[in-house]
């Protein structure tokens, strides 16, 4: 019989947890500000669901500056999770594709760094059980873009600052990236705005009145939007007119879709299979021919960038929103963990 079993993913800015009931949570949470909080912010989460006889684990949150190192950051994550856990056994994913037991990932903390990514492609791999294919994982602040080969990660990286260099971790994400990273010298190299003000201005995320997780604190609206990108003009809204405003809004949106797509092109490049095609008399391109699975809250903007992307015309197109829904695909990692741990425990007992 199944066990009942709760996945967590733990980054710096948000706790996501999936349930093997089917329930999903995201629960916004500044790791980075409150590291002694944890296990009471985890606290509140757990509460939402059903008792499990079973917790699995993945982070990112080890990466947060309250930590001096992510040796000690992941410990002190896996502290606070026994912590809550009390007696129920606890799991922890690693790159290396383990599923350990918690002792075992506190001697080898450096395996369970970042590991999230590599729990989705290896449940979400499985979508493709052949042949190339990238996976396209857009968060509220990084972007995983992992190769995949016959439904398993075939990345060139393991650690973050291998898949920073290799193209397979972009920092960019959908909410926290800020404008000023995006705009340089076109802006105010201030923190006056983020990525989630841009794409309240376009109208393509939902308004959230109770989230005040936003630059300069005040809700997560269209107009509380305006204001902070009017900002990044140096003006605000009495010096700065709409159009101006969405203008600015536009062009990033541009600025990022072209970055996520160069890097899917990289990867499609060094992990996929290769045709050269004729355009013309003397005009010859290559395409790549990679299926490309879609993940996390920013998933249209993988989708705008695969519409601009001339190198892959033929990619099939999986998303995790149509194949799990939307909350399963914002915590994808989450909910692949949840399922892989499951099976495991069903094997185990």
């Amino acid at each position: 019989m199944t066990r009942s079993v709760l996945g967590l993913d733990i980054g710096g800015a948000n706790l996501k947890a999936a349930h093997t009931n089917g329930q999903i949570s995201v629960q916004p949470f500044a790791l980075w500000k409150h590291p002694g909080l944890l296990s009471d912010a985890l606290t509140a989460l757990v509460r939402k669901f059903p008792p499990a006889n079973l917790w699995a684990v993945t982070m990112t949150g080890e990466l947060c500056d309250c930590f001096a190192t992510k040796r000690e950051g992941v410990n002190a994550i896996l502290d606070a999770v026994a912590t809550v856990a009390g007696s129920e056994p606890v799991r922890v994913w690693q790159t290396d594709g383990q599923l350990v037991e918690h002792g075992r990932a506190q001697m080898q903390p450096l395996l369970c760094a970042a590991a999230n990514w590599h729990a989705l492609a290896t449940f979400a791999g499985r979508f493709l059980p052949s042949g190339p294919g990238v996976l396209v994982d857009i968060g509220s602040t990084t972007t995983d873009i992992i190769p995949l080969k016959d439904g398993r990660p075939a990345m060139k990286g393991r650690t973050d600052p291998e898949r920073f260099r290799t193209g397979e971790l972009v920092y960019t994400g959908a909410a926290r990236t800020p404008v000023c990273a995006l705009l340089g010298t076109g802006g105010a190299a201030e923190w006056f705005a983020t990525t989630l003000d841009v794409y309240l201005v376009l109208d393509l995320v939902e308004e959230e009145p109770t989230n005040c997780a936003t630059a300069d604190g005040r809700p997560a609206t269209r107009s509380a939007a305006y204001a902070r990108l009017a900002r990044m003009l140096c003006g605000d809204e009495e010096t700065c007119t709409p159009d101006e405003i969405e203008g600015l809004a536009r062009e990033i949106f541009r600025r990022q879709w072209n970055i996520i797509r160069k890097g899917i092109e990289q990867v499609a490049w060094e992990s996929g299979e290769r045709d050269t095609i004729n355009r013309g008399i003397g005009e010859r391109n290559t395409i790549y021919q990679p299926s490309i699975i879609l993940a996390g809250s920013g998933e249209f903007l993988a989708r705008q960038a695969l519409t601009v992307a001339p190198a892959l015309p033929t990619a099939k197109i999986i998303s995790l929103t149509d194949e799990w829904g939307a909350a399963a695909s914002r915590a994808a990692c989450a909910y692949a963990l949840c399922r892989l741990a499951a099976e495991a425990a069903d094997e185990e007992f």
